[in-house]
């Protein structure tokens, strides 16, 4: 008996509110999931009330009970959350979805995330404690307190391994700018980047200067799944989840920095799950989005994906690579989360979504594999691949 979620499960809406500076969002952070979740209804061309499933990531507070009461939802019948990872849910929320569609246990299903961080707290800041207990009593005590920080010597570890120039991150960040430019949902959309306001942008903590980094951004994104046989009742052109995974490698939770395999995005045992799965390989994808919590993920993501090896990085991460519509392996499409919003990732779901329909703002031509790349760096990670019609 085949176990899959390959070709069961379609999206068939998509929505998003409006993106706000961290702080700044002017609804309480549940009536911004209830607004993006009726946007993506709308997108669909359902009432909400037909919604019978919510799941989301990274310890969202927007209970599904509260969701289905406020949408009216007929029958809720099937509640989940991913643990851990921060934004390395974003998939793995999409794999739960849809092993709940394919198993039968629900039939159309929410994906969604909602963050008001001016509300709950900030993520990019170090905690604000006078005792510590745990992993962090081994690293805060000794300044070690930030997730740039952190993450910062993951990435440093990379380059210096495989004699990675700062021009390769630099690249990334110029093509999310480039992208946000022809966006007018992203927050980044009239502010351009160039190589020169780059280099003289401040160091955050080596190797990310302020352009290295993602957003903090308020706001919600949701996502419909339902079976793959119903995928053709509704207005968009169908979009198919080809696979989706979630894990991590080997003691990749160990504390204190102490993992074995320390230089890694950590998806070195979810991508042959994710390509086997999708019964597609690197060469068939034809666009990718990738998680920037900070550029150097996004570096060792497309390796780890198996874009290019770790020794051609230099010359594999150009601008002109990295763009659409005609580069090698354009990426973060709608500007990412360094250019279009920080939505833990979501975001990034629905752009690859709407690249298969053909209505992103910078089109890849004749796109049929598209591939998401969720939370490197964190434990678990998940992807995502979603395919045409052709592909099944």
């Amino acid at each position: 008996m085949e176990r899959t979620v390959r070709g069961k499960v379609a999206v068939v809406g998509v929505g998003e509110t409006p993106y706000y500076k961290r702080g700044q969002a002017p609804d309480a952070e549940f009536k911004l999931a209830l607004k993006a979740i009726i946007s993506a209804c709308n997108d669909a061309g359902i009432s909400p009330k037909k919604v019978d499933g919510f799941a989301s990531f990274s310890n969202d507070r927007s209970d599904p009970s509260r969701l289905a009461n406020a949408l009216g939802c007929n029958d809720l019948r099937f509640s989940n959350m991913q643990w851990g990872g921060g934004g390395g849910g974003g998939s793995g929320a999409i794999a739960n979805a849809a092993a709940a569609i394919a198993t039968g246990m629900a039939e159309c299903v929410v994906v969604f995330r909602a963050l008001a961080q001016g509300q709950f707290g900030r993520f990019g800041q170090g905690p604000r404690s006078n005792a510590v207990a745990g992993a962090g009593a081994l690293t805060i005590p000794y300044g070690l307190m930030s997730p740039a920080q952190s993450f910062a010597m993951k990435v440093n570890r990379f380059m210096h391994d495989h004699s990675v120039k700062q021009e390769a991150l630099r690249a990334i960040s110029l093509a999310s700018y480039h992208h946000a430019q022809n966006n007018p949902r992203a927050v980044m959309h009239g502010r351009p980047l160039d190589e020169e306001k780059y280099d003289a942008s401040r160091w955050i903590v080596e190797p990310f200067h302020l352009f290295d980094c993602c957003q903090e951004n308020d706001g919600a994104a949701a996502m419909v799944l339902v079976p793959a046989e119903r995928a053709r009742d509704f207005p968009h052109t169908p979009t198919y989840i080809l696979s989706a995974v979630s894990g991590s490698h080997y003691r990749a939770g160990a504390s204190a920095h102490n993992t074995p395999d320390y230089a890694t995005s950590t998806f070195k045992t979810t991508v042959p799950r994710l390509y086997d799965m999708a019964q597609v390989g690197p060469s068939d994808v034809d666009v990718a989005q990738i998680y920037e919590n900070f550029t150097g993920g996004v570096l060792m993501s497309i390796v780890e994906h198996q874009f290019c090896e770790p020794d051609e990085c230099n010359t594999f991460f150009t601008k002109e690579n990295l763009i659409a519509p005609k580069g090698r392996m354009p990426i973060n499409t709608s500007g990412g989360n360094l250019a279009e919003c920080y939505m833990h990732g979501l975001g990034l779901n629905i752009e690859a979504v709407r690249q298969l329909r053909g209505e992103s703002t910078n089109q890849v031509p004749n796109v049929e594999v598209s591939l998401v790349a969720s939370g490197p760096m964190v434990t678990p990670v998940s992807s995502s691949i979603f395919g045409s019609e052709a592909t099944l």
